[in-house]
């Protein structure tokens, strides 16, 4: 009899579908049913298809009823196979998809940055106790207490930006499977390099029992970012030169986006976009796609080919736009994305919405003096003070990763644009909040916008970032984060950046209170036009218990 080996998780869902993925021991029919009473779902089971080796199946339910709740379990050629009657969460309420309504309350827990690794010591001592410590899994903290509260309080879609699994750091498991698989004293060493590898990434990561509940229970919307494929991943275009000089690139490059693919993508995908998808057709087909996903994902790496990862959702009333802050990169003139890409942003970024989310691995806003200080690098590599500026400009660029939007000024002045204009009526009815959410950078704050007074701006804007969920940083790397707010450093950094060319940006902004940096997670909660926004850190301490306590707690509109 088929196992279920990873999932079930509840991926996309609307008023009225969703969709669940699961990987499988052997090809199988996979059914998911109601594990309440009620009538069956009209659409419920599908084949798994392969990708090297491994087995996979993701099914579309259809016909469900806005705002309703149903618990569900999953059975593998006729077998039942999930929730499991023993081990770790066999007590744990029964996993459930719950459907999107206009009129409801919505919460979306937000955050990045999750290093997989055992709960015990030494991965749960600070960092500086231990070369291991991570602390205790902000992730694992929230479902905990979701066990124990009422499922009412419960968030509606977890979104997760980025650095899901670490190529090159943490997964203990994995890098030992590594060691006894190759030799890792060639490069890339124990970084993973296929697409077997970085299944073991995901197993690692998504495999704890804990998180395996949360994922079965709350719907999740995902994009990668940098360790996802490598540390600086499309930083600038001599990096990308030197990593496809090297005789291992091709093969994570392939491989991370493949696996990316199956594990993430598809499921940010609605029922329609599958339908229409000719490569999920043609991989459904196949008897082992591998082969097929590898020739594809060489051809659509580094935005070639009009590839597009962005994804749109709307829950309820509110419109969330993911956007793709890495892979579709145009280096060449430092663009976030191509024109493609960008008009489809457009196209969807409108107004016309109680609220409108832009969520970016990558933060929007930045302290002011990290601001102007990435904005310099961009212009001293493009020439600003010469060839020994452009040679010191990108040492600096890729050593003290100056990689954010303001490092790619021509797209961060036209996310401004928009924005602004969505604010101001120029697209439909002005939401009541625009909100950009990011992670990456391992510390969590809220930002304030303030738009020129002849904008004629109506929305409440913010940026709110999140990180990490489990990868804290040291005590140094804490002081040079806090080094971003203070004066003499944001006026010095801005004396250079204009110095360089570098314009004030058309729009300022304030940090609303400290920004902090322990393990932690956000949630905004929309409830029509009103929205608030909370960031809960976990405390050190027993990680079968955690004590979460909030750090910040702001109604935004």
């Amino acid at each position: 009899m088929p196992e279920l080996l990873l999932g079930p998780l509840v991926r996309f869902v609307s008023d009225t579908e969703a969709t669940l993925w699961m990987e499988t021991s052997e090809p199988c029919e996979v059914e998911v049913r109601r594990g309440d009473a009620g009538p069956r779902w009209r659409k419920a089971s599908a084949r798994t298809f392969t990708v090297c080796g491994h087995h996979y199946g993701l099914v579309v339910l259809s016909g469900l009823k806005p705002g309703s709740e149903h618990s569900y379990e999953v059975w593998l050629d006729g077998g039942s196979v999930w929730p499991p009657t023993e081990g770790p969460i066999a007590g744990f309420p029964a996993s459930r998809i719950r459907t999107m309504a206009d009129d409801e309350r919505h919460r979306i827990v937000f955050g990045s940055c999750r290093v997989a690794a055992p709960h015990e010591d030494p991965w749960i001592l600070p960092a500086e106790e231990d070369k291991n410590g991570l602390e205790i899994d902000a992730l694992r903290a929230l479902a905990l207490r979701m066990r124990d509260e009422d499922p009412e309080r419960w968030p509606h879609l977890l979104m997760l930006l980025g650095d899901q699994v670490y190529v090159e750091q943490g997964s203990p498991r994995t890098r030992e499977k590594i060691r006894a698989k190759r030799d890792t004293s060639e490069p890339p060493g124990d970084g993973v390099i296929d697409f077997e590898e970085y299944s073991w990434l995901y197993h690692e990561s998504w495999g704890d029992p804990v998180i395996r509940w949360l994922l079965s229970t709350v719907s999740s919307a995902m994009m990668f970012d940098d360790h996802d494929v490598h540390d600086d991943w499309n930083i600038s275009l001599s990096w990308l030169e030197e990593m496809r000089a090297t005789d291992w690139w091709y093969d994570r490059m392939t491989s991370a986006l493949s696996s990316y693919w199956v594990h993430q993508h598809l499921g940010n995908l609605s029922p329609s976009e599958l339908a229409g998808d000719k490569l999920f057709a043609r991989v459904k087909e196949a008897d082992d796609a591998g082969e097929l996903l590898h020739d594809w994902a060489e051809k659509v790496d580094h935005g070639s080919e009009g590839s597009r990862w962005s994804f749109a959702r709307d829950i309820g009333k509110t419109r969330l736009i993911v956007f793709d802050s890495r892979e579709g990169r145009v280096l060449e003139e430092r663009l976030m994305c191509d024109e493609a890409e960008w008009e489809w942003v457009e196209e969807h970024c409108t107004g016309d919405f109680n609220h409108l989310l832009l969520a970016h691995t990558l933060p929007l806003l930045m302290p002011r003096a990290f601001h102007y200080a990435e904005a310099w690098s961009e212009a001293v590599c493009a020439g600003a003070w010469g060839s020994v500026g452009q040679k010191v400009g990108e040492k600096l660029r890729r050593g003290m990763d100056l990689e954010h939007w303001p490092a790619f000024h021509r797209s961060f002045e036209r996310m401004v644009e928009l924005m602004t204009e969505v604010a101001s009526g120029k697209r439909g009815e002005p939401p009541a909040t625009i909100v950009s959410l990011a992670g990456d950078i391992h510390h969590a704050y809220l930002m304030e916008v303030a738009y020129h007074r002849d904008a004629g701006a109506k929305s409440a804007t913010y940026q709110a970032v999140c990180s990490p969920f489990r990868n804290p940083l040291s005590r140094n790397e804490r002081l040079a984060a806090l080094a971003g707010n203070r004066k003499p450093v944001q006026a010095f950094t801005r004396l250079i950046a204009r110095a360089a060319g570098v314009k004030d940006p058309a729009i300022r902004w304030r940090m609303v209170e400290d920004p902090t940096f322990d393990n932690q997670f956000a949630t905004l909660e929309l409830d029509g036009r009103d929205a608030q926004m909370r960031i809960e850190k976990v405390l050190p301490g027993d990680p079968d218990a955690p004590e979460i306590e909030v750090s910040l707690e702001r109604r935004l509109a």
